[in-house]
């Protein structure tokens, strides 16, 4: 019973964390401080009634989880919202929470062997994140221009948008860096996560426009709020269960 008070407990903030994500890229601090203190019931209420079989648990999930999220935010994996969303997790939920619903036992595919439930939902998360390029990429095939063919990565990561459309738009990043040399030719280059911009401020996005050096679209990729990933990936491992561990294991029984 607990276990689906504590997720029923949990979806609400984590909810709001994927609203202030789309809304402004980033999620409060005071979101996480709020979840954890008013969450700390739960914790304490199974500490006084499982004693140290709770508390070891509580200390690997806290520890792993705090030490390879910690990693994962320094090489830029995330942001320090969602670092902070996991840590939250793992102190919540420091075994995987097994319920039974309508005769029937939750997670449907079982529990992993490795038991770890922030694990999983960090690994279903990073599933969803997979199919974003499927999707832009199908985006761009009904949306196709000819100039796509000369850089059909591109499609993968972002699409083309007109410059002049640019002041409209949010939480975009340009995929190609321009530079002038010496001869006064324009000089294109990838830039891997998307260079940061203020369409208000790139004014010579426009100039190069004009002088012909650069065409009306240019390609963009939206910066994603990795909290939807996080939410889905908590739903489904709630419900279903680690999704990358199931599908390995088909693999190799099959």
């Amino acid at each position: 019973m607990i276990e689906i008070l504590k997720i029923f407990f949990s979806v609400p903030f984590l909810l709001y964390s994927c609203y202030s994500d789309l809304n402004s890229r980033r999620v409060s601090n005071k979101v996480w401080k709020y979840m954890l203190a008013s969450g700390s019931g739960f914790v304490f209420y199974e500490i006084l009634t499982d004693g140290l079989s709770y508390l070891m648990p509580l200390l690997l999930s806290g520890v792993l989880v705090f030490t390879a999220v910690y990693l994962l935010f320094q090489f830029g994996a995330f942001g320090g919202g969602d670092a902070k969303g996991l840590i939250v997790l793992s102190i919540l939920f420091p075994s995987y929470p097994v319920f039974s619903f309508s005769e029937k036992i939750y997670p449907l595919l079982g529990v992993p062997q490795i038991g770890l439930f922030t694990f999983t939902v960090l690994g279903n998360a990073l599933l969803m994140t997979i199919l974003v390029p499927l999707g832009m990429f199908g985006y761009n095939l009904l949306h196709f221009s000819p100039e796509m063919i000369k850089n059909p990565l591109y499609m993968f990561i972002g699409y083309r948008t007109e410059i002049s459309s640019l002041k409209y738009k949010k939480h975009l990043g340009l995929l190609e860096k321009f530079e002038l040399d010496e001869s006064g030719s324009l000089k294109k280059t990838f830039s891997r996560t998307g260079l940061n911009f203020d369409a208000d401020q790139k004014p010579e996005l426009e100039e190069y426009l004009k002088k012909g050096l650069i065409e009306k679209d240019i390609w963009v990729t939206p910066g994603l709020p990795f909290m939807l990933s996080i939410t889905a990936g908590f739903i489904t491992a709630v419900v279903f269960g680690d999704l990358i561990f199931y599908a390995v294991m088909r693999l190799i029984v099959n």
